[in-house]
């Protein structure tokens, strides 16, 4: 049912293996990834994880403990700038990204999150308006830098290995 409503919505996927399908740019998304390869979740209630949307967002540092503690499924990759949700639906994942953007700016402390999730999924599975479940409540950045980190001065170890490759291009004429 996902990859035929995501086809729907967003046309033919860009990539596909016999576990996953890939799109690209399509909507609000970074990139979108169905795969066979279900994660049982057990927030709000059981079910399967098998959708994974993502899109531009740098958390900093000192918020992944909290996005870890809010729900498992709230995927952030420092280094590439990108934050996703995966679960088993569009409004799910658009929920999960609303309210990590709120615990990221602090309007929302995690235990909030929780509940406000767990209550509007539920109205929103019963047909009830649900904003936080039908579009970002945050305006999306596009692009960035990721934050690719900081270097460790390096030990004596790494400046025998920095040396050896040096030797070893030197020696191969790569130099």
């Amino acid at each position: 049912m996902g990859a035929q409503q995501m086809a729907t919505q967003y046309g033919q996927p860009n990539e596909g293996t016999a576990t996953k399908l890939l799109w690209f740019g399509r909507g609000p998304w970074k990139r979108i990834q169905i795969t066979s390869d279900e994660v049982v979740h057990k927030f709000p209630t059981p079910h399967a994880d098998f959708l994974t949307q993502y899109i531009d967002y740098e958390v900093p540092v000192d918020k992944l403990g909290e996005l870890g503690r809010y729900d498992g499924s709230c995927l952030i990759d420092r280094t590439m700038g990108e934050a996703a949700a995966r679960c088993d639906s569009e409004a799910a994942n658009i929920l999960t990204l609303n309210l990590m953007h709120e615990i990221v700016i602090g309007t929302r402390s995690v235990d909030e999150a929780r509940a406000f999730y767990s209550e509007t999924l539920s109205a929103y599975c019963l047909g009830e308006s649900a904003p936080y479940c039908e579009q970002f409540q945050f305006q999306l950045p596009r692009g960035g830098p990721g934050d690719p980190d900081q270097p460790v001065p390096p030990g004596p170890k790494a400046e025998q290995v920095t040396q050896k490759v040096d030797e070893f291009l030197s020696a191969s004429g790569r130099a």
